[in-house]
């Protein structure tokens, strides 16, 4: 557990200071860019679908996670529209109570559930 947490909190830190950057050199427009390109349909559009898709995932599993109450939708709009740092914030945050995977990914009742 302490890879993945190590690893968690590389791509954090990686996301957090790239973004910076390019907000500091680019501004804030990413909506624009990031659907134009899909519109244009170029690499970068394939690229950036592919890429949603990975954050429509993300976001399911978040809400799922929690069992889809309030509180796991709420998770799930984090996922969608904060991406990585979002979810390795939150995955940092309840990993501190355990040190099974299996809870960490499905939750402690579908964890004791399949024991």
């Amino acid at each position: 557990m302490t890879g993945f947490r190590i690893l968690l909190s590389v791509l954090l830190a990686v996301v957090v200071v790239y973004t910076g950057i390019v907000i500091v050199n680019h501004g804030m427009g990413l909506i624009p860019i990031f659907f134009g390109a899909m519109a244009e349909m170029t690499w970068q559009g394939q690229f950036n679908l592919d890429f949603m898709g990975f954050l429509v995932l993300s976001a399911t599993w978040l809400a799922w996670r929690n069992h889809f109450s309030p509180a796991g939708l709420a998770l799930g709009v984090g996922g969608l529209f904060l991406g990585i740092p979002f979810l390795t914030t939150y995955l940092l945050i309840v990993s501190r109570g355990t040190d099974s995977f299996a809870e960490l990914f499905l939750g402690k009742e579908r964890a004791r559930a399949i024991a």
